[in-house]
């Protein structure tokens, strides 16, 4: 995401939700990069749930998140991972 992207992000969540809240992250992986989605969430373990063909893996995981600041930390960690796609 470049700056005006995450700047439209925080206050899309900035209006949508008064911090703290529980946020839910959804994440789809490629097979091969489960691991690194799980280095993500250690403390909160996310449901996996693999594809029919086996292909992908999808990741949910709900989490306080203090802040719009913090929700897009976790995106943009997300995003380093190659194949991801974020819902």
């Amino acid at each position: 995401m470049n700056p005006e992207q995450i700047k439209s992000f925080k206050e899309k969540l900035d209006e949508a939700h008064a911090w703290p809240v529980l946020y839910l992250f959804k994440f789809i992986v490629p097979k091969g990069k489960e691991e690194e989605i799980r280095k993500l969430f250690t403390r909160h373990p996310p449901t996996e749930k693999i594809s029919q063909n086996g292909n992908y893996t999808s990741f949910t995981v709900q989490m306080m998140m203090p802040s719009s600041d913090a929700v897009v930390e976790v995106y943009l960690e997300a995003g380093k991972i190659e194949g991801i796609i974020a819902l």
